[in-house]
């Protein structure tokens, strides 16, 4: 049986998505520290490293894998424990909004929007 939240065609691709998006949010980690550990971060360096575009694009596919990997975690929780059809959708309706709404708002600070 396929939900219509889910995000993949199917178990495996949903699956896939939470490990690539995973791999994603683990390689911004680690530029992320490494830009901290080598710099002396104040707002001039900070600013230069956001006027990238390539560093604007890595941003936006971070900020999209959070997404992703939040809501792939959060509706096989919502659909392994939360038995009530009405719970489950109100519950899965919110994080969309809130997902939604993070998405958005980080799309305006990276893009200065």
């Amino acid at each position: 049986m396929n939900s219509v939240t889910n995000l993949g065609q199917n178990g495996i691709q949903d699956w896939i998505l939470q490990r690539v998006s995973a791999y994603v949010l683990a390689f911004y980690t680690l530029f992320m520290l490494g830009f901290f550990m080598t710099n002396d971060v104040d707002y001039q360096s900070w600013s230069a490293l956001f006027d990238q575009g390539w560093f604007r694009i890595f941003s936006l596919l971070a900020l999209l894998s959070i997404a992703a990997h939040a809501w792939v975690g959060l509706w096989t929780v919502s659909t392994d424990y939360m038995q009530s059809a009405m719970q489950r959708f109100l519950f899965q309706a919110a994080f969309i909004l809130v997902i939604f709404v993070y998405v958005v708002w980080g799309v305006q600070i990276i893009w200065g929007l």
